[in-house]
């Protein structure tokens, strides 16, 4: 197997457990009595840590490699999985979130990096999509598989069971020592970005102007995707949906990012990075108005189909963006400031739409955000 495709399948079985725990976070939560915004609160302490671990985790993948980073953050999602697992109480779920988003990060970052070092030039935007893809695939599963466990064997089973993921992942570096070995962030590249050869350091890395708008757009997508992964399972639960259905619903996202990447090098080519990013936020402006007025099973599979058809493009586009606009051997440091300022985002949206909800409902939270999402895209086209 080629390393491209392992690194691949890494990406599939660890990111599986840590997509199937953001279904079964908010749900289990809700069964052990949390108000919508104590939910939003445990939500967001997935992103706490790496807000702050995100530069610092770009900067020791470029500089000590991939690999290790891999490995250790891999362990650090599996043990934070294990802990609810073990002890299914309120407070379990605060430490898990925490553990399982400060190990995600190092995980994250370096293995978004890996990919591009990987990538000669020209099929960069192919395997970026590639992983996209995968992470499609782990974002199908993750939710189905969770809704599914939920309702047959309770949550703590699920986590369990969910922890597998990673440290599958774990073996097969373990089982392939030459596997992602000396890969790091300063290695000799051809990125082409438009500001080779700068040296900036951490923050400073937002004077680079074409990188700086790329990151605001990253930041402007991952509110929409934070509203669907955190407050789509709390609705369907104020609707008496079962955990199954809601994992359907919610893995019809994800199966309509898989479609839409595999022609996402074409749709790119023929339509624009611009354009296709403006689309995309004018697709989720749309489906989050209709979304509070709709309680029929199919028509949130349809709509949330939609929103993944839309903005499913969003996030390898977003990747490959940076890692080609970030100055030469800071690939790594310039996709942890993206973890920074997306982990920013991942806190906020949980903490103020938790609030917005739990004092005036459901529709306020859809509204906003889609007001947002279309200002954006809007701004977006002028520019």
């Amino acid at each position: 197997m080629k390393p491209i495709w392992i690194a691949m399948l890494i990406v599939v079985v660890t990111m599986l457990g840590m997509r199937g725990s953001k279904i079964t976070v908010s749900l289990m939560s809700l069964e052990l009595g949390a108000s919508q915004f104590l939910v939003g609160v445990i939500v967001a302490l997935y992103s706490l840590l790496p807000m702050f671990l995100g530069l610092y985790a770009g900067k020791l993948t470029d500089r000590l490699g991939v690999r290790l980073p891999i490995i250790c953050g891999s362990i650090g999602i599996a043990i934070g999985l294990l802990i609810p697992g073990l002890l299914p109480k309120l407070p379990s779920l605060f430490v898990s979130a925490a553990a399982i988003g400060a190990a995600h990060i190092f995980y994250n970052v370096s293995i978004q990096n890996l990919i591009g070092l990987m990538s000669p030039r020209e099929d960069r935007a192919r395997n970026f999509s590639n992983f996209a893809m995968m992470m499609a695939i782990s974002g199908f599963l993750g939710p189905l598989l969770s809704g599914v466990l939920i309702d047959g064997f309770g949550h703590a089973n699920t986590y369990l069971f969910l922890m597998l993921g990673p440290l599958t992942g774990v073996a097969i570096m373990l089982a392939l020592p030459k596997f992602a070995a000396n890969l790091r962030g300063s290695a000799g590249k051809t990125k082409g970005g438009e500001d080779d050869g700068i040296k900036l350091s951490g923050f400073g890395l937002l004077s680079n102007k074409p990188l700086r708008r790329v990151l605001i757009m990253s930041g402007i997508l991952m509110t929409g995707l934070d509203l669907l992964h955190f407050y789509m399972p709390i609705y369907c639960h104020s609707i008496g949906l079962s955990a199954s259905k809601i994992g359907v619903i919610m893995a019809a996202f994800s199966a309509a990012a898989f479609v839409v990447r595999l022609w996402m090098p074409a749709i790119v080519k023929r339509y624009g990075e611009r354009n296709v990013l403006s689309f995309a936020l004018g697709i989720a402006t749309v489906t989050y108005l209709i979304i509070p007025w709709v309680s029929s099973v199919p028509l949130l599979i349809l709509i949330t189909f939609t929103l993944g058809l839309g903005m499913g493009c969003g996030q390898p586009l977003i990747m490959m963006m940076i890692y080609n606009r970030a100055p030469e051997g800071q690939s790594g440091e310039a996709l942890g400031l993206r973890q920074t300022i997306n982990h920013f985002t991942h806190m906020a949206v949980p903490l103020a739409f938790g609030a917005i909800g739990s004092a005036f409902g459901v529709w306020p939270v859809f509204l906003i955000n889609a007001l947002m999402l279309g200002g954006s895209g809007y701004l977006s086209h002028r520019r």
